[in-house]
């Protein structure tokens, strides 16, 4: 029997003694009388009232001194030290904490402040209770949690070994709460739409497939909620959003993971210019939110040792320029030969049944993670943006921009297409290619057409990749130490 097998063999034995004794060690209720964060931020005035409390929390170690007892007690806003003295405690309560509570132990402890002659911060204990016993040791105390996919498995245990850790989610949360409280000021309405959907649509992406069975019809989990969106906004809604979950049947790295986090919103009668201004708004918004957080300053954003000029207004540069500057092929009048050279001379990897378009598409994404500081890519060809509008001046491309950041696409916005015709005719080319083996298509949506037809007003879209955005923000190196549980392959078992 393993070592660890033997702390835990002898953990469930504590627990059946306890249970002998006539204890409950998972009782239902339990008493507290603030956050540890609270009772230090007014710890002097406690001190002196000399007033009981009563603490919750995970026993974070143990210090024996004979008679006396230390500890640390942690709940999510912080730790504070206990002092447990055999003659403050009763009916051997000293001698149970001394052999029946473990590291990792929660308990619900009552007593009075006072501050060590070493200056700590300190509870003494008039008396306890334990209110969970865990069977199994912390990391830090037995195996440690360094492997990285292993942190991913089991995040619960990477929260409990890594303070950095969880205070990066904490940050997330934040950011994502000033996001909402920006787009309701701007007069936007949060509204949920069908992640279960009977057609797939919103992006160029494989989706995944699952079956209903009272309806005996496959369904598909949405890649965007793009189009029941803009069917919000053909129903009268003029400003909507949604944040919630996306599912694409892709691969996974730092920056994918086939579920994610997205916000997408539309406001009808606002164009692409409208975009540039709101995300400006937003991202300069959220950087000062962060800065507060992090108690920082200036106009600098470092991540992972790139330095991120946060600088307002931000730079735009066209689909075609950006090519033609890093290869020197115009993409305008090349022909697939020549676009082949270029993806090339990028290592772009293809296929000889990539047209022009795609080989565009592939070479422009080698060359955006040389764009670091953020950066509006506009004016897409329009084989790439079957949702988006022409250009009334240049017809072969898209109001269309993407926003780019640390070299990550962070979102994607359009000035989006109305004429239900030439959707139709566009919904089309899409199921041409899908015929010649294009897997990340969009299908026909007869209803969506149906719905433009009713009339959809001038409207403004934007996508934004909360996971990638969040990462950047937090220095996370992948979009899996933003994303409390990622997808991970299968563990394999030791041999």
């Amino acid at each position: 029997m393993s070592t660890l097998d033997n702390i835990i063999s002898e953990r469930k034995k504590k627990l059946e003694a306890i249970r002998k004794l006539g204890c409950d060690p998972y009782p239902e209720k339990c008493s507290v009388s603030g956050s540890i964060a609270n009772i230090l931020k007014n710890f002097d005035s406690l001190e002196k009232s000399q007033e009981e409390f009563f603490l919750v929390g995970r026993i974070m170690s143990i210090r024996r001194h004979g008679a006396l007892i230390f500890s640390d007690l942690k709940d999510m806003s912080g730790s504070l030290q206990l002092l447990f003295k055999k003659e403050e405690l009763q009916n051997n309560d000293f001698e149970f904490f001394d052999e029946y509570v473990d590291l990792g132990d929660f308990i619900e402890a009552k007593g009075v402040f006072f501050v060590t002659k070493s200056g700590e911060k300190t509870l003494l204990i008039k008396g306890y209770r334990l209110i969970c016993k865990a069977l199994r040791p912390l990391p830090q105390e037995w195996y440690g949690l360094s492997d990285e996919e292993e942190r991913y498995r089991k995040r619960y245990l990477d929260l409990l070994a890594n303070e950095d850790v969880k205070k990066r989610f904490v940050l997330r949360a934040k950011l994502l709460s000033y996001i909402r409280s920006f787009l309701i000021q701007e007069g936007y309405l949060e509204v949920d739409t069908p992640i279960l959907q009977p057609l797939y649509g919103g992006a160029l992406a494989e989706p995944f497939i699952t079956h209903l069975n009272v309806l005996d019809v496959d369904m598909y989990l949405r890649i965007a909620p793009e189009l029941y969106l803009k069917r919000l906004i053909v129903g009268g809604f003029e400003k909507v959003y949604e944040i919630g979950k996306n599912f694409r049947n892709e691969g996974m790295d730092r920056e994918h993971n086939p579920e994610f986090s997205m916000l997408e919103l539309y406001a009808a009668y606002k164009d692409r210019d409208y975009l540039f201004q709101l995300i400006e708004k937003l991202i300069s918004g959220l950087f000062e939110e962060f800065k507060k957080e992090e108690s920082l300053s200036g106009n600098k954003l470092i991540y992972q040792e790139k330095e991120i000029d946060m600088s307002l207004p931000f730079k735009q540069i066209s689909f075609d320029q950006l090519i033609k500057d890093e290869t020197g092929v115009d993409i305008n009048v090349a022909d697939v030969l020549q676009l082949r050279k270029a993806a090339d001379l990028m290592k772009a990897e293809y296929t000889l049944k990539d047209d022009k378009a795609k080989l565009a598409d592939l070479i422009f994404k080698k060359i955006r993670s040389k764009l670091i500081n953020p950066t509006f890519v506009i004016d897409h060809p329009l084989d790439l943006s079957p949702l988006a509008k022409k250009k009334s001046d240049e017809p072969e491309k898209t109001l269309r921009m993407q926003f780019l950041m640390a070299g990550s696409e962070m979102m994607n916005g359009f000035a989006e297409l109305n004429d239900p015709q030439d959707q139709k005719v566009r919904f089309e080319n899409q199921a041409q290619l899908r015929q010649g083996g294009e897997k990340e298509t969009h299908m026909m949506d007869e209803d969506f057409i149906e719905a433009l037809e009713y009339g959809m007003p001038p409207t403004a879209g934007l996508g934004i990749g909360i996971d990638r955005l969040m990462a950047i923000l937090t220095n996370a190196p992948s979009i899996k130490e933003i994303i409390f549980f990622p997808l991970m392959r299968p563990s394999q078992p030791e041999k």
